[in-house]
């Protein structure tokens, strides 16, 4: 499986702009301050003995170690005892990169499900996270489910990273054509170049107020097989588009699209 580091170093210079222990890149971003919406079940603002707010997470240094509490949003594919979460809770959203887990724990990480992760926070071109290794534990005292929080207006602001890593929304935006390596204008690529085929992650331009933005559909998020997949693959250029995903960063905004609804 290619991993991130090595993806995203070809990304570079192109992109556009209790407790079952399942054993688990840096300057600091912008401090997110706006919290995710609805929660599903009671306590999802108490924090055990010894773990972070989200305030102390964000403040914390890059290599420092940090303990959070949080609730699964969503996984990617799990591979050689790791994973990789999208997590949350009241406050803010939490990117948890190749955390160790067994494929049997890897399968209790469903959406709520809380969870205490201690590792160290790393940032990797902007994006904040717990870096590879941490390790999970489970909790079963509350369950939370983020709503996505509507950006659109934010686009193009340097107020769009206080979102990073949440559940977000973008809406009305309007598709564009990429161009594919033999100069052809399409609707979207395999990977960020057109190099790739289907299974890899898809990349695709939308537009608002005259400004072009690429979004991503990460295949290890949702593969081939999900309906976010077929909808990118089954747009049109013009069509109208609302958008939901996790608001991740690589040298700028670099949402991972989970949902897409066209109008």
């Amino acid at each position: 499986m290619q991993t991130r580091r090595t993806f995203l170093a070809t990304l570079a210079g192109a992109s556009a702009f209790a407790l079952a222990a399942c054993g688990g890149g840096s300057n600091d971003a912008a401090e997110s301050t706006a919290a995710p919406a609805a929660a599903a079940g009671d306590g999802t603002d108490a924090k055990g003995e010894g773990v972070m707010t989200y305030d102390e997470y964000m403040a914390a240094a890059v290599d420092d170690e940090v303990v959070i509490e949080c609730f699964v949003q969503a996984t990617q594919s799990w591979w050689e005892d790791k994973i990789t979460i999208y997590a949350a809770d009241a406050d803010g959203a939490y990117f948890i990169y190749n955390a160790a887990c067994s494929e049997e724990d890897a399968a209790k990480l469903v959406e709520g499900q809380k969870i205490k992760v201690t590792g160290y926070k790393a940032e990797w071109s902007g994006e904040i996270e717990v870096a590879e290794g941490a390790t999970i534990e489970f909790e079963d005292d509350s369950t939370f489910v983020a709503e996505a929080v509507d950006v659109t207006d934010l686009l193009g602001t340097e107020d769009l990273i206080n979102h990073q890593n949440q559940k977000v929304a973008f809406k009305g935006l309007t598709v564009e054509p990429s161009t594919d390596p033999d100069g052809k204008e399409v609707t979207f690529l395999y990977n960020w170049d057109g190099s790739g085929a289907e299974g890899d992650d898809l990349y695709f331009n939308v537009s608002k107020d005259g400004e072009v933005y690429s979004f991503t559909v990460e295949s290890y998020l949702t593969g081939v097989d999900s309906d976010v997949y077929t909808a990118v693959r089954e747009l049109k250029v013009g069509d109208v588009v609302d958008l939901e995903g996790f608001l991740y960063w690589y040298e700028g905004a670099n949402p991972h699209i989970t949902s897409v609804t066209v109008e």
